[in-house]
């Protein structure tokens, strides 16, 4: 087999990544994989890392980490790509906290099953967005796989990163208590294109606005709970303004997906859309956010670009 790039996040995990290179390689020797492992040290260098590592040769590049670890490698790797070429074939070894997009795609939850996944070299054709942001300082432009939030959810991202103390969806869990105290709703206008080629519009102050490719984000909570991460379209979720115990009520029917006719919440799905924020608010791409004060994006889909080893 041919050798692969491992990209690992030490700090994954709530900072337990590190610990699993040792596993990794006996996993990799065991099912006779040729590798070479790097391990990051600075937010944003994965996607250096998987770029220079496919434009090198590498037909294989793995993401060892979480949601942030495996979006790093896919901006990567879609940078090393040209236009239209499919983006991959990208491998994933599940260490993180959350690992929502993993458990979504079908990867193997065990670090040895996930290796002889990419023994076996099966691969699924996974949709693939594009985020295009204007903020107060500038542009910019990332890919995601998964899910992007703005607005609440991303603030809860934001916490999240303050909470040291305790790991698993405990975090997450206390990361909205956090952000239950800072968040000012912002009013946003949102245009999408319908399946069926229609322009739909709101303009509304809003708790949140999700996109997401897959029905899972933050660990455990359904938020676009029909999504489907390979059938070429985007579900959008999108919570008007609500006060602090409206809020609470909420929140445990979007962990269970249960919010479908809530009369707060619009789900529905679309092939692009835009965004446009009164006042600057966080986003976060796959459980990492990019900038907490976005003004304007436009999301476009690539449909069953990525190329995923399951």
């Amino acid at each position: 087999m041919e050798k692969i790039f491992v990209v690992l996040n030490p700090k994954s995990g709530r900072g337990t990544g590190g610990q699993s290179v040792e596993v990794i390689r006996q996993a990799m020797n065991a099912a006779q994989i040729p590798f070479d492992l790097f391990q990051t040290t600075r937010a944003r260098e994965a996607i250096e890392v998987a770029r220079e590592a496919k434009r090198s040769g590498y037909g294989i590049v793995a993401a060892a980490g979480g949601d942030g670890t495996i979006n790093e490698v896919v901006n990567g790797l879609a940078q090393a790509a040209t236009p239209g070429e499919p983006v991959g074939p990208l491998a994933i070894l599940p260490v993180g906290t959350g690992n929502d997009f993993a458990t979504m795609v079908g990867t193997p939850a065990k670090l040895y099953d996930a290796v002889d996944a990419i023994k076996r070299g099966k691969t699924r054709d996974i949709d693939l967005s594009h985020a295009q942001v204007r903020t107060q300082t500038g542009f910019l432009s990332h890919y995601f796989d998964n899910n992007l939030g703005l607005g609440f959810e991303a603030q809860v991202t934001v916490e999240s990163y303050k909470i040291t103390q305790i790991r698993g969806f405990a975090v997450y869990l206390l990361a909205v208590l956090k952000a239950l105290r800072t968040y000012e709703h912002p009013r946003v206008q949102i245009q999408w294109c319908t399946p069926q080629g229609q322009t739909r519009r709101v303009d509304q102050y809003a708790l949140m606005v999700s996109v997401g490719n897959s029905r899972r984000t933050g660990g455990g909570f359904y938020v676009t709970p029909d999504a489907v991460i390979d059938d070429g379209m985007l579900d959008l979720a999108i919570a008007r303004g609500l006060n602090t115990p409206q809020i609470l009520a909420l929140l445990p029917r979007v962990m269970v997906g249960a919010h479908r006719n809530h009369p707060a919440v619009l789900l529905t799905r679309c092939t692009a859309l835009t965004i446009v924020s009164d006042i600057p608010v966080p986003l976060h791409t796959d459980g990492e956010v990019i900038t907490e004060e976005a003004l304007a994006l436009s999301i476009t889909m690539e449909p069953g670009r990525l190329q995923v080893i399951v």
